[in-house]
């Protein structure tokens, strides 16, 4: 057997290197080149001392537990009892899931002859199953596999994240009421300039049971200057009384209107609170606020400060 100590340090350097590029970048970590680099030399060193046999005492548990811990201490330094297992924890998994990944997609693309072949029968009558993965298969597959790693991940913890600020609304006009999901953003700023009532923003389909078709395609196509300037001569909407245009600025930078509700009242409900809102406008959006349905509304800041 020849065995290539440069292509197999080669290897590891840049397998090393990628998987604490993903680590970094999951715990929102800028370290610097030279420390990951080193931090990568010292994994892949380590790969190459198997092939000492003097050496076969460092390849017990305790000793790649300490190889480990210095290749994230090199990298990302210690800062902190917590931080350092923080990060030592997500560099595990990114490890498991990269060397997972790589056998599952492997195992995959094996026909039923290879399979058959990489079967082993021990001295003992035992089964055993060889896996030989080559230097290119691990090249061509292991950055895309961090890559959908870590965009799983980051999109999971964005989507947890983004659950604090997540609330039912209740919005009650007449008899008819209205339950959806709601974003909390701070960034939304909309008020009635006259009257300085706070507006949240709910997509047009919540009501669509009540609104008139050519309603909601005069909301869709952003023509709702028009339906208010048809108030008094179309009859067949019962809350004309209760209609609302609200001027705001586009993405465009241009002043668009926002054809808004006054209801009876909004109820908020966030970490087990219960909120009720009478000063305050419903503006209907002709979209998805969402595009996955996570929330159907952008609730206005001060509806979940001030309780009416």
């Amino acid at each position: 057997m020849i065995v290539y100590p440069d292509l197999i340090f080669l290897t590891n350097l840049l397998i090393d290197g990628a998987i604490l590029a993903v680590t970094a970048r999951i715990r929102h970590i800028r370290p610097r080149f030279w420390r990951l680099g080193a931090s990568a030399m010292l994994g892949a060193s380590y790969v190459v001392m198997m092939l000492v046999p003097s050496l076969s005492f460092m390849f017990t548990l305790v000793a790649k537990c300490l190889f480990s811990a210095a290749m994230i201490w090199i990298a990302f330094g210690f800062g902190g009892l917590q931080t350092f297992l923080r990060n030592a924890g997500t560099f595990y998994v990114v490890s498991f899931a990269a060397a997972g990944g790589m056998f599952g997609l492997h195992y995959l693309l094996q026909s039923p002859g290879d399979v058959m072949n990489g079967i082993l029968v021990t001295r003992s009558g035992g089964l055993a199953y060889r896996i030989h993965i080559g230097a290119l298969f691990v090249a061509f597959t292991l950055v895309p596999l961090l890559w959908l790693f870590r965009t799983v991940f980051v999109s999971a913890k964005r989507k947890r994240d983004m659950t604090h600020y997540l609330a039912e609304v209740r919005i009650r006009i007449d008899e008819h009421e209205s339950v959806c999901t709601g974003l909390i953003d701070t960034g939304n700023q909309l008020y009635d300039p006259l009257t300085r009532t706070p507006v949240m923003v709910v997509e047009a389909t919540q009501w669509g049971e009540v609104l008139p078709e050519a309603w909601m395609r005069r909301i869709r196509q952003s023509e709702v200057d028009q339906l208010v300037a048809a108030i008094g001569t179309d009859d067949s909407f019962v809350w004309q009384d209760r209609l609302r245009l609200i001027p705001y600025r586009g993405v465009n930078r241009g002043t668009q209107f926002m054809l808004a509700l006054k209801p009876d009242k909004v109820v908020i409900v966030h970490n087990e609170t219960e909120i009720v809102n009478v000063k305050v406008l419903v503006g209907l959006d002709g979209g998805k606020l969402c595009a996955d349905g996570s929330y159907q509304a952008i609730i206005h800041p001060n509806l979940v400060q001030m309780e009416a």
